[in-house]
């Protein structure tokens, strides 16, 4: 009798303990993940180690790669901080909204942003850093008003008066607008101290987010999006770190000039700035800080991270302005549309769903982050609004991977006196890309596979392949009625 009971007790057992990681399972299975979109200013696609840069020090980025999965191929939505800012929160191409244009302030209110669509969804979310979509914080576009349950220091600035606290130097209140400074960083004014450097501060905002929310309200993902300033002029960084630079510099060899000639100024053709690499390396503290906040909160597993930039590295100008980096072997930079202003450094890291150090030649692009973020978060994906980003969270999980549509550009307010660049579209299919400088009446061909340089243009080589691509080209241009500059 004894010996049946304590099998029938056994079995009750095994049962309950069945029910009980199964019902564990299902709540694990159930609990939608931390997102953390990393955005960096102004980077270019050479600026960090992992991605080849020698004079750089990046290894919390490197980390992040060696943990989740690199894109070789990634893009953003235009060459320039507006355009392609906009084009990650509404997963569409900017050119749809006359972003550039005359008179755009970039986001509209009536936009449906990445953000609402996630704090519809039961996410809590933050905003911390550069926003610039808007001209006046009258336009009822502040992140506030775009679905960002928190905001701090987002708004009109493009860049920051200076990097050290309290961030204000010769600000002005433009006409018509009574006490608004343009260049003031919203609610950065208390809480710093003099000296503090903008890039640590945004971090620290960031984690002080985190913290408080896990404590308060543990069972709600959030979204955070850490916006940084850096690595954007001004180029101001911590003196500590310059000199380490400036010490660095002197053990470099380069094989190339310092600089090429373009059609309207110069292109840098070395990493050989103290300033710049110091602000670099405060973007990385950054995230080793991020990175090391969520180990001690315990949320490390359930957290996505996603790393990125807004455009390529200034790299090129056409007056005599103080250069940032080089993005060779890309050609050009920042304001192009040759690789060196649009390809982009692209890392997810996706506990339990990335391999550890994957190299994606996947095709991606900002506008995509939108879907595959709704994707990542279990919700319902708004084709409506994201209609020109793709889902690549396939590409992500390392599967067969192809892009069912065309990647498109349109920049059509070049600055041929300041970053050199002139009005221009292009198109991506494939491992062809061609540029229309349709001002100019000229176009060029590159195949990227084997000319990631752009330095060989086969549209008279590939007369057929090249009318075919400009003709799809005009037809989106037409078609989304851009703004083609007056």
């Amino acid at each position: 009798m004894k010996r049946i009971t304590w099998k029938l007790g056994g079995l009750i057992a095994s049962l309950i303990m069945i029910v009980s990681l199964g019902t564990a399972e299902a709540q694990q299975k159930d609990e939608k993940p931390n997102i953390i979109l990393f955005y960096v200013d102004d980077l270019g696609w050479m600026d960090l180690s992992c991605q080849g840069s020698e004079f750089y020090e990046t290894p919390a980025i490197d980390k992040l790669a060696e943990q989740g999965v690199r894109f070789t191929q990634a893009y953003t939505a235009h060459p320039r901080c507006v355009p392609a800012r906009y084009g990650v929160l509404t997963g569409r191409y900017p050119a749809r909204a006359k972003v550039p244009g005359k008179g755009s302030i970039g986001l509209k209110p009536e936009d449906f942003t990445i953000a609402e669509a996630l704090q519809e969804g039961g996410y809590k979310t933050f905003f911390t850093g550069k926003w610039h979509l808007l001209f006046n914080d009258k336009a009822g576009n502040m992140p506030e008003n775009q679905g960002f349950d928190i905001n701090v220091a987002g708004g009109a600035a493009g860049a920051p008066p200076t990097y050290f606290y309290p961030y204000r130097k010769g600000e002005k209140t433009p006409a018509g607008q009574k006490g608004y400074k343009k260049k003031e960083l919203h609610g950065l004014d208390e809480g710093g101290s003099e000296g503090e450097y903008l890039t640590d501060r945004l971090t620290r905002e960031s984690v002080n987010f985190m913290k408080e929310h896990t404590a308060s309200n543990p069972d709600q993902p959030f979204f955070l999006y850490l916006s940084h300033y850096g690595v954007h002029t001004p180029f101001e960084a911590k003196k500590e770190l310059i000199e380490k630079y400036r010490k660095k510099l002197t053990t470099m060899k380069y094989d190339l000039p310092e600089y090429e000639k373009t059609i309207t100024g110069d292109n840098k053709l070395r990493q050989d700035f103290p300033v710049y690499a110091a602000m670099i390396e405060s973007v990385d503290q950054s995230m080793a800080r991020i990175s090391a906040t969520l180990d001690e909160l315990g949320i490390a597993d359930n957290t996505i991270i996603i790393f990125t930039a807004d455009n390529g590295g200034l790299s090129t100008r056409g007056n005599n302005r103080k250069l940032a980096t080089s993005n060779y072997p890309l050609r050009y930079g920042k304001g192009w549309l040759y690789e060196g202003g649009i390809r982009e450094a692209f890392i997810v890291k996706w506990p339990g769903v990335t391999q550890a150090g994957t190299l994606s030649e996947a095709i991606v692009s900002g506008t995509d982050i939108y879907p595959t973020v709704l994707s990542m978060a279990e919700l319902p994906l708004r084709p409506q609004d994201h209609f020109d980003g793709e889902n690549v969270v396939e590409a992500i999980k390392g599967k067969a991977f192809k892009r069912e549509k065309p990647l498109f550009w349109h920049s059509p307010l070049g600055r041929p006196k300041r970053t050199g660049d002139e009005n221009s579209s292009a198109v991506r299919i494939g491992d062809y890309k061609l540029v229309d400088w349709y001002d100019q009446n000229r176009v060029e061909l590159f195949n990227l596979k084997e000319d990631i340089g752009e330095t060989t243009d086969l549209s008279e080589k590939m007369p057929g392949k090249t009318s075919d691509m400009l003709q799809i080209l005009r037809h989106w241009r037409k078609e989304i009625d851009a703004y083609v500059g007056k």
